[in-house]
């Protein structure tokens, strides 16, 4: 089905049309057409986070003894690793299915090396990445071309319709998954291939606080964070310009809340009265530091450690810093910091070892710099939210873990489009403004050191929020995917 011409009611023009489908030929030139193609499934335990969170594998494979799907009670999580953001807000949804009696089941479009799909999401984020990267380092870049791009160029419905063209190639993934298992996509691109693909519900977690039209899947059930953004996309605000868009229908979207993770949310009240009774016995204030794969924010994260190891010293302070999956970001943080050398404890690709930190550091004492890295990505990712039960304050750019409940310092943003969620978490005041200078960024380390208020306001806000079911988005996003079941 085309779904490039028309977008909502909005008919797209002969040059726009005809540029999307240039793309896809592009793409085919590129990377191949395997639309005819009949990829084996396998459905295996996932071994990292699947005694977590119940969280089972998709592989095209032609191995043997795998398992069937579940279709009573099995969710597909459609999602990319683009960055660790899909990821981890997929983490959430899969947490949530768990917690209400589902079984996740693991897609990852850009885990099919054999396939068209993967080539091209690979391209594509290499081509993000680079982006990124540049951004930090050059400020006219970023200004004429990242910013702009990230903002108002995926925020025009044109984008969407040669997003659309392309994702035709990604279809063929889903070939062999029962079409009556619910789709949940934490990117819009596994949910426009699963629509391409002939899966009968799919429901497109948003996650971005900004609408774009990039976002955009016809044919899903849309879910947002934020009522913010569900004006936004219900409009389709300033998707054509100046020009007045055909909405979309109301019941293509949903206002579920944020996407957070069930173990996070039950132990809301629990953890938010830890950090205010350290905070009251004057225990050291712990940090996370959640630093980027592509270090592209190092100078600012290496202020900060700066700035906070006389505080370390002094045992008013500790630091959690997490570098994911890249080693190089580590390394080159300690050559760049040698004063916190003293400081440091390392936790290197040892999930056991930071599973048993991260549990005892809930009712523990913890001192220094605590270094972690996991080679494999589903640890990269999940050792953040380990360490957030536990830790006083995230230092982290204003994208997914926006919406998480605990204090937040928002440093510099990555794209335009990143800082309404800053803003978001100010109104809602579990988080910081965004700092955009390494100046205003230790001006709110110092804030939340010197004033034990600012944290314990939070604190009390994320509860009242909580009562409030903002952080319950996650289970809602899996329910509505049952309903769209249900209702047929």
């Amino acid at each position: 089905m085309d779904r490039s011409s028309r977008i909502f009611g909005n008919e797209m023009s002969a040059r726009i049309i005809k540029k999307a489908e240039k793309s896809k030929q592009k793409n085919i030139k590129k990377y191949g057409d395997d639309s005819q193609v009949n990829y084996p499934i396998t459905i295996e335990d996932n071994a990292y986070i699947g005694d977590i969170l119940g969280v089972k594998n998709v592989l095209l494979t032609e191995q043997t003894g795998g398992q069937a799907f579940d279709e009573e009670k099995g969710i597909i999580v459609g999602n990319i690793r683009m960055g660790f953001g899909h990821y981890r807000i997929s983490m959430a949804i899969a947490s949530a299915a768990h917690a209400l009696g589902y079984t996740p089941y693991w897609m990852d479009l850009n885990s099919y090396p054999q396939t068209t799909c993967t080539k091209l999401i690979s391209g594509q984020n290499d081509l993000y990445s680079l982006g990124s990267r540049i951004s930090q380092k050059s400020k006219l870049f970023n200004r004429f071309v990242w910013e702009p791009m990230n903002y108002e160029g995926f925020r025009q419905l044109s984008y969407n319709a040669n997003d659309q063209k392309n994702a035709e190639l990604m279809a063929p993934v889903y070939r062999n998954v029962p079409k009556n298992i619910p789709v949940v996509a934490t990117h819009v691109w596994p949910a426009q291939a699963a629509l391409h693909a002939g899966m009968k519900y799919v429901v497109n977690a948003v996650p971005d606080n900004w609408p774009m039209a990039l976002h955009y899947a016809e044919g899903s059930l849309h879910t947002v964070q934020t009522h913010y953004a569900y004006q936004g996309y219900r409009i389709g605000n300033g998707m054509m310009k100046k020009q007045v868009v055909n909405p979309m229908p109301a019941e293509d979207l949903l206002y579920t809340g944020q996407y957070v993770d069930h173990e996070l949310v039950a132990n809301i009240e629990k953890d938010c009265r830890a950090r205010m009774e350290r905070v009251k016995a004057g225990k050291p204030m712990r940090f996370l530091l959640t630093v980027g794969g592509a270090g592209a924010q190092m100078e600012i994260f290496a202020s900060v450690i700066r700035y906070l190891i006389p505080y370390v010293k002094a045992g008013k302070a500790m630091i959690y810093v997490n570098v994911g999956d890249y080693l190089n970001v580590w390394e080159q943080l300690k050559a760049y910091l040698p004063s916190m050398e003293p400081y440091v404890v390392e936790h290197m690709d040892n999930w056991e070892d930071t599973t048993s930190f991260a549990k005892e550091a809930l009712e523990g004492e913890v001192r220094g710099i605590h270094g972690f890295f996991h080679e494999n990505i589903f640890e990269a990712v999940y050792c953040t939210n380990l360490l957030m039960r536990s830790a006083d304050v995230l230092v982290t750019k204003p994208s997914e873990l926006s919406f998480y409940p605990i204090p937040k310092l928002f440093i510099k943003r990555v794209g335009g489009h990143e800082q309404w969620g800053a803003v978001h978490s100010a109104e809602i005041g579990d988080g910081t403004l965004e700092c955009r200078d390494i100046e205003h960024t230790l001006q709110m380390v110092h804030m939340f050191l010197s004033d034990p208020g600012y944290l314990t306001d939070m604190c009390e806000n994320i509860m009242r929020n909580k009562t409030s079911g903002i952080y319950d988005g996650a289970y809602k996003v899996v329910e509505a995917a049952f309903a769209l079941k249900d209702r047929d």
